[in-house]
């Protein structure tokens, strides 16, 4: 069965890239979201396996919608994409529920290794 992914990124181009990757690797993305409001709402409604969320964005942050996320569902997988230099975001967002993170510009291998890493574990 394929996990199906839920991409939150600000930047059209992020969501493309990570979209290609993951189609690549045998991912279904049940759907795309620009912020952290459109993301939980889409979350409630999709129920993927797995989200990928990035940090910063506009409206919401990745943080607060991890939170809010992770109390509607406990069991939600969460993986953090941040930039370099955002050590404490990243650290704020795993105390928030968040299960791993990625660094940009996304490593291919590494990215789908802590998916996959994600996806396997126990919450």
């Amino acid at each position: 069965m394929k996990a199906r992914v839920l991409i939150c990124d600000d930047a059209e181009f992020m969501r493309n890239m990570l979209k290609d990757i993951l189609i690549n690797a045998g991912f279904e993305i049940v759907g795309e979201a620009i912020n952290g409001v459109d993301v939980i709402e889409k979350y409630k409604v999709l129920r993927p396996d797995i989200v990928t969320m990035d940090i910063v964005m506009p409206i919401k942050s990745g943080i607060d919608a991890v939170r809010e996320i992770v109390s509607f569902d406990p069991k939600a997988k969460i993986v953090m994409c941040s930039a370099l230099g955002q050590e404490v975001l990243v650290m704020d967002a795993i105390e928030a529920g968040a299960k791993d993170f990625i660094v940009k510009p996304f490593n291919e291998e590494i990215l789908i290794k802590v998916l996959k890493k994600v996806l396997e574990s126990e919450v």
